[in-house]
């Protein structure tokens, strides 16, 4: 019995661990991309320069994933990436700041020394000048002004206008 329970003891591990072996390596499987962290790549760190503003670094690089309350003048950034099931990489960069500007760059990336070359994706269109006689601002702002002679014409009636006074005897109730 005793015998039994030891062969037991030692196979158990062996056929579990062949069991995983074959899971993992099995043919059809999807596996999923796991990325967590800060989506850092080299076109990012290229862009830091000396002096720059906090501001400017988090519009390029985004909020750090580590903020240390006892070291807040530097910011941790990490990266891990496991495609597919393959072993798990991890990139590092730590900033270092001299109250509001950049001051070092350490870990894993490092930025160029070459300036940076963007061509712009924006379109520029020459639009031509409109000559207007008026503004809508003005003309808005006519109709409530009483000073100024451009206001809107007077209606015109079709009868002549006489000094005398007439009533008509409809117009009169007894």
């Amino acid at each position: 019995m005793k015998r039994t329970v030891f062969l037991l003891a030692v196979t158990a591990p062996l056929t579990m661990t062949a069991c995983e072996t074959i899971f993992n390596n099995m043919p059809g499987v999807y596996k999923i991309d796991i990325e967590q962290g800060n989506m850092i790549d080299q076109s990012m760190v290229d862009q830091l320069r000396p002096n720059m503003t906090k501001r400017q670094v988090l519009y390029i690089m985004g909020s750090p994933m580590l903020a240390d309350t006892f070291h807040t003048q530097r910011w941790d950034y990490l990266y891990s990436n496991q495609p597919g099931g393959e072993d798990r990489v991890q990139k590092r960069l730590t900033l270092y700041f001299n109250a509001d500007n950049l001051a070092g760059v350490q870990g894993d990336f490092r930025p160029s020394a070459l300036p940076i070359i963007k061509e712009s994706t924006e379109t520029t269109v020459d639009v031509p000048k409109r000559d207007l006689d008026t503004t809508l601002w003005e003309k808005i702002t006519s109709l409530f002004d009483s000073d100024e002679p451009n206001v809107a014409p007077a209606k015109v009636s079709s009868q002549p206008e006489t000094d005398e006074f007439s009533m008509d005897s409809d117009s009169i109730s007894p």
